[in-house]
């Protein structure tokens, strides 16, 4: 996964984040398919402010997913939510 530099984050829209806080800090990025795999593995080390800050997240994500043509499986932690 190329690593995202200050400018290049910079340059994404807040839509390109699964995750936005409060503060406006931006988490998990998803604008590209090697950045979607990787918040599919970080989603549940993350931190969120609600468990409906996170549940949000997991939905951008199966959707960033299902855009880039990758297949999540049934029992992964992000398949099955927070329960």
């Amino acid at each position: 996964m190329p690593e995202l530099d200050t400018e290049q984050r910079e340059k994404l829209q807040k839509d390109q984040f699964a995750y936005v806080d409060s503060s406006g800090g931006e988490h998990l990025p998803i604008h590209d398919e090697s950045h979607v795999r990787n918040a599919m593995a970080r989603w549940n080390q993350t931190d969120f402010e609600s468990d409906t800050k996170k549940e949000e997240a997991r939905k951008k994500i199966l959707a960033a997913a299902k855009r880039h043509g990758i297949e999540v499986d049934s029992n992964d932690k992000i398949a099955k939510g927070s329960a």
